[in-house]
């Protein structure tokens, strides 16, 4: 069972906001042995008045052990989108750790049309497996 969006970040950089919304994934978690799953929903909208392209990424993962691993990547799930003023990108990823909870934080890598580059904040946000009430 996926259970309801648990918690959500939103960080606004150069015009580019990044917003995130996770869900823990009960029907793919194995607590016993030691396998916990979310999904996470990110919306890249540009509010500013310049195009960008997101060029790369750059995640922070912790789990609650402190075990902290980093990601980099070309783009986001294949793409390398391209946001003109006013669009929007939206993508579904997920994220495995060996504890019940962890964060995630991040960088987008952008490049303007005029080939100047910046990185969006990805602001942190709390994967946690919900509590259940007996």
């Amino acid at each position: 069972m996926t259970t309801a969006p648990t918690t959500t970040s939103v960080a606004l950089t150069d015009g580019i906001r990044v917003s995130v919304v996770s869900r823990y994934i009960a029907e793919q978690s194995v607590p016993r042995l030691g396998r916990y799953v979310w999904a996470y929903t990110i919306r890249i909208a540009n509010e500013g008045t310049k195009a960008a392209r997101l060029m790369s990424r750059h995640w922070i993962i912790a789990d609650a052990n402190g075990k902290i691993e980093e990601v980099r990547g070309p783009g986001v799930v294949g793409e390398q989108p391209h946001l003109a003023p006013g669009t929007t990108h939206q993508y579904t990823s997920g994220c495995v750790l060996a504890t019940s909870r962890g964060t995630m934080r991040g960088t987008y890598q952008m490049v303007r049309d005029d080939g100047s580059s910046f990185d969006a904040d990805i602001a942190e946000f709390a994967l946690e497996m919900p509590r259940t009430l007996n």
